[in-house]
């Protein structure tokens, strides 16, 4: 199995654990990071600003604040964000209009 099965197999069970009342929910720790290099991230998925904005449900006046460095986005979304960087495609998936 990969170390991302073996990851995803933990979080299920600590999941499990926490709803059972065997685990505090407290004790499950989130990593956001601090800073989200966004420009980065676009132009690794091969995308203009407004493509990436429209895909990911971003207003695009957003997007270029973020990568000139006018404003820096919250705890929610650098958490959003590093989930579009790491599976952009579920991503997708999860947001396309059946």
């Amino acid at each position: 199995m990969s170390k991302l099965g073996k990851k995803l197999i933990a979080a299920a069970n600590e999941g499990i654990a926490i709803a059972r009342g065997e685990m505090s929910p407290e004790s499950y720790r989130l990593h956001v990071p601090a800073e989200v290099n966004v420009k980065a991230m676009r132009r690794k998925l091969g995308m203009t600003q407004e493509q990436f904005a429209a895909r990911f449900g971003l207003t695009l006046a957003r997007v270029r604040d973020w990568e000139q460095n006018r404003s820096s986005p919250d705890g929610a979304v650098r958490a959003y964000l590093k989930v579009i960087e790491r599976e952009p495609e579920a991503v997708k998936r999860a947001l396309a209009v059946a």
